[in-house]
């Protein structure tokens, strides 16, 4: 139930994005915007009277949505990602090898089956 949520948010996300990235494109700025493309830069306004106030509260309305469903997108993404189990085990980092004693003592005695291990002699040198 949750895939079908995702993917119908996902859908009305994109669809959104393209509804607002219009919007945006067809008012008119400080150097006319697309509506001067398409021969409307002779008028105040490509599409009446009182476009700019329209398409202001279009935009506004658009952009709230775009915002609410970017957050839904990502609760659902977060909640779907927590949720699936996907066979792979969790990452751990290996153990890090302990510091040795410093008293000068081995930390773990030896068997008494194994002989002790002497120190090398030094090479003398003539």
């Amino acid at each position: 139930m949750v895939s079908f949520f995702f993917y119908l948010t996902i859908t009305l996300f994109i669809l959104t994005c393209l509804i607002l990235i219009l919007l945006i494109l067809i008012q008119k700025g400080r150097g006319g915007g697309l509506s001067g493309a398409f021969g409307g830069a002779g008028g105040n306004t490509a599409f009446g009277a009182k476009t700019g106030d329209v398409l202001t509260w279009a935009t506004s309305v658009i952009f709230g949505i775009f915002v609410l469903l970017a957050i839904s997108l990502n609760l659902l993404a977060n909640y779907r990602h927590d949720h699936t189990s996907n066979g792979l085990a969790p990452l751990t980092l290996p153990a890090l090898p302990s510091a040795p004693a410093s008293s000068g003592t081995p930390a773990t005695p030896p068997s008494a089956s194994q002989p002790p291990v002497e120190a090398p002699a030094a090479p003398t040198t003539r």
